[in-house]
């Protein structure tokens, strides 16, 4: 089959929603499923005698490896993206997803194949994310045990919406007892993203904020990667007072002087 009749009968099996461009020797395949941060996955076939391949030509692992501070995937991350290939049907050679579409085989099941792992693999990146958002808050919990402050984990609040809230730590010192978000991310582009949803937090618990036993707000910035921008800062320390964990001790002082 050679590539635009492949392409013709693409489209007729899968609609519009996916269109198809030449590229080189390859033909592109826009599709309608999206990367997590919106752009469209594309794929790329080429015939090879009888047989036509379909190939995202590493763009997935590329985009994967772009949202993360490490330029090399792990041994436990090239092994979720191994079995998702598995589950799929899918061989991962050098970084691409690929899959071969033979003679009487429907090249759009293969495409869809494909797309779907595609799909998959980038979702890893929220799992990854989650990870690294977990590892540094099990290093402030070890810092707050280890200077003995008293705190609750991931501690359950309603907001005046009624939205409930999940916040990383509830600290209680002889001062004055206050809620800590840590906010942490390996993905400059996410960061805001990040910063607006603490900031929407610090917005819906402000009740919590005002009486007798008044909480202090405590946004806790992870600034050992290179991440934020000042307007991050600048967005939530209206509601909270900003502190970085690159200064723990002063972190510290914060929350045992908390007025």
């Amino acid at each position: 089959m050679n590539t635009p009749i492949a392409c013709e009968a693409l489209t007729a099996d899968l609609g519009e929603l996916f269109t198809c461009t030449e590229q080189g020797v390859y033909q592109r395949i826009r599709t309608p499923y999206l990367y997590p941060d919106g752009d469209n996955i594309d794929l790329f076939c080429k015939p090879e005698g009888d047989v036509m391949t379909v190939t995202d030509l590493a763009e997935t692992t590329r985009w994967l490896r772009m949202q993360s501070v490490s330029p090399r995937r792990s041994p436990r991350q090239r092994q979720l993206i191994e079995d998702i290939c598995l589950t799929h049907g899918v061989e991962f050679y050098r970084g691409m997803l690929q899959a071969r579409s033979r003679r009487g085989d429907s090249l759009a099941a293969v495409v869809t194949r494909v797309a779907q792992t595609a799909l998959r693999v980038s979702d890893l990146w929220f799992t990854f994310r989650t990870r690294a958002v977990e590892s540094i808050t099990d290093e402030v919990a070890d810092y707050l045990t280890e200077r003995q402050l008293p705190f609750d984990r991931s501690e359950k609040l309603a907001g005046r919406s009624g939205r409930t809230w999940s916040v990383d730590f509830h600290v209680r010192t002889p001062a004055r007892s206050s809620l800590v978000y840590v906010l942490s991310t390996g993905n400059r582009s996410a960061a805001h993203s990040v910063a607006e949803h603490v900031l929407a937090a610090w917005y819906d618990l402000n009740h919590l904020a005002a009486g007798p036993e008044a909480l202090c707000f405590v946004s806790l910035f992870d600034d050992t990667v290179d991440v934020w921008a000042g307007e991050d800062f600048r967005l939530v320390e209206g509601l909270s007072t900003v502190t970085r964990w690159s200064r723990p001790d002063e972190f510290a002082i914060v929350l045992l002087e908390a007025a």
